[in-house]
């Protein structure tokens, strides 16, 4: 236990917001995580860091896609411009990768 203490005596916590992450999707039911998971990964891939939060173990609960704060605005941006291209442009972008 005297270990962990000397750990946070010697180590200052980072007092900045730009890592608190924010949630910019959230889905309930029985299609949430596939969804959640589709989010995740769309914005991995565009290079905006996200986290998955949820659990399949407790279908009721909500799962949530979060991104650090200074991340917030593009993901936003992303988000919507996949939902408002549809399925079908999540089609042909797979198609394209696929060639």
């Amino acid at each position: 236990m005297e270990e962990n203490q000397e750990f946070e005596e010697q180590t200052p916590a980072d007092p900045s917001h730009e890592l608190d992450l924010e949630t910019v999707f959230e889905a309930v039911g029985t299609e949430a995580e596939i969804a959640a998971m589709a989010v995740q990964s769309m914005l991995d891939a565009n290079g905006i860091p996200a986290v998955l939060i949820g659990t399949s173990t407790m279908p009721n609960l909500p799962f949530e896609v979060r991104v650090p704060h200074d991340h917030i605005e593009e993901a936003r941006r992303q988000i919507a411009e996949a939902e408002a291209a549809g399925p079908a442009a999540a089609e042909e972008a797979e198609r394209a990768t696929e060639t």
